[in-house]
């Protein structure tokens, strides 16, 4: 049996750099992560691992899904050499945003990072996570 693939939500202030900017742009590199237990999150992503972009301060809510294209690589603008970029693809925007609050009374973020770390900015999510972000994109809201 294949293990899963794993997938992540990475978070973005939408002022700064929002799912329409990635969808613009096709690619971009993921910078700007410093925190070590994301940086640590990123160093485990590999090509062709789902994204779920979420939109932090204003929108609080998953906006878009992405996909890893590169594994992990030095980030240029850290002169130490212990942080990494990886470079992410817009696949496709979600039917409607899913909101923080939504993701909240779901059982199976009960023990997410998103939930406990809130300011955590590169998430695991397993299988069951990421299906629940996929049923409510396609429900009314």
């Amino acid at each position: 049996m294949m293990a899963a693939m794993p997938a992540w939500l990475v978070k973005t202030e939408p002022n700064d750099y929002s799912y329409d900017d990635l969808e613009r742009d096709g690619t971009t590199n993921w910078d700007g992560v410093t925190s070590n237990m994301a940086q640590m999150q990123m160093r485990a992503m590999q090509v062709g691992d789902p994204v779920v972009v979420y939109h932090s301060q204003t929108d609080k809510a998953a906006i878009g899904m992405a996909s890893v294209v590169t594994a992990p690589y030095p980030d240029p603008t850290d002169p130490s050499g212990k942080r990494v970029w990886v470079d992410v693809r817009a696949d496709r925007r979600l039917g409607r945003p899913v909101t923080l609050a939504e993701l909240k009374a779901e059982p199976a973020f009960s023990t997410s990072l998103l939930v406990r770390q809130s300011r955590l900015s590169v998430v695991p999510l397993d299988d069951s996570q990421l299906a629940v972000i996929e049923r409510l994109a396609a429900s009314p809201s």
